[in-house]
C-alpha cells in the first residue's frame, strides 16, 4: 500500500459538499487532487478549488475540478498539502517542489490546514531537509551571503542545468542547516534579510496532520 496515497485519501474525507479547497503541489498532494475528483464522481460533491501551482492547476483541470480565479474566493474552507519534514511540534519544512510561496499564501487563508506526510518525514528537530528559501534573482549573491551568516550551507537549486525558476519568477536556495531548534526564531530571522521573499518553515499553521503508514493505516494528530 502506498502511505502517501493512504494519508491523502483519509484527509480527503474531511472535505464536504460546497466547499472551496485549496490544492497543494508535490507527490502528496498529486494523490489527494486524484481522490478528490474521484470522490466528485462518486458522490456528485460540488466543490470548487485555488492551486498552490500550475502543475496542481494542470492536474485538477484534467481531473475535472473547476478552478476558480481568487478574486472570486471569498475563503477557503479547507487546504491539504504534504510537507518535506514535521517535527513533534507538527512545524513543518516545505517547498521541496518549489511552490512554497503560494503554498504559504493559501494555507494561511485557509479555516483548515491539513498536511499529509507518510512516516519517513516525521522528525524530532526539523533540518536534516534543506529549508528551502524563495529569493529575487536582483544581486541574489548578495542575498545568499546574508543567508550563509544564519549559519547554513546555501545552494542554488537547478533544474536541468539551469538555474530553477518558481512559478513567480523567482530562485529557491536550498539552505542546509542539519538541525533547526527554534523554526520561529529562525523564519523571523530568514524574513529580514531584503531579496528573501518567503521561506519554507510553516510554524504552528497546520490544524491537522495526517500520516500514512506502509500497511496502508493512518493516524491523525
Amino acid at each position: 500500500m502506498n502511505a502517501k496515497k493512504a494519508a491523502a485519501d483519509k484527509a480527503v474525507e474531511l472535505i464536504q459538499d460546497g466547499m472551496t479547497v485549496g490544492l497543494g503541489t508535490g507527490s502528496t498532494a498529486y494523490w489527494a487532487i486524484h481522490r478528490i475528483a474521484e470522490r466528485m464522481k462518486e458522490e456528485g460533491l460540488q466543490l470548487q478549488a485555488v492551486s498552490s501551482s500550475k502543475n496542481s492547476e494542470q492536474l485538477a483541470n484534467q481531473l475535472g475540478i473547476p478552478i476558480i480565479p481568487f478574486s472570486a474566493v471569498e475563503t477557503i474552507d479547507i487546504t491539504i498539502d504534504g510537507a518535506d519534514e514535521v517535527d513533534g511540534e507538527s512545524s513543518l519544512i516545505k517547498g521541496g517542489g518549489g511552490a512554497l510561496l503560494r503554498e504559504k499564501i493559501i494555507a494561511s487563508n485557509s479555516k483548515e490546514f491539513v498536511v499529509i506526510v507518510d512516516e519517513s518525514k516525521l522528525v524530532e528537530t526539523l533540518g536534516k531537509f534543506p529549508l528551502p528559501i524563495e529569493i529575487v534573482p536582483f544581486a541574489a549573491e548578495l542575498t545568499i551571503r546574508r543567508l550563509e551568516q544564519l549559519g547554513c550551507r546555501p545552494v542554488v537549486r537547478m533544474a536541468d542545468e539551469s538555474t530553477f525558476i518558481t512559478d513567480n519568477g523567482n530562485w529557491i536556495v536550498d539552505c542546509h542547516f542539519d538541525e533547526i531548534k527554534r523554526p520561529g526564531e529562525l523564519g523571523e530571522r530568514i524574513k529580514t534579510i531584503p531579496g528573501v521573499v518567503e521561506h519554507g518553515l510553516f510554524v504552528q499553521m497546520a490544524s491537522t496532520i495526517v500520516v500514512g503508514h506502509l500497511d496502508g493505516t493512518t493516524t491523525v494528530r
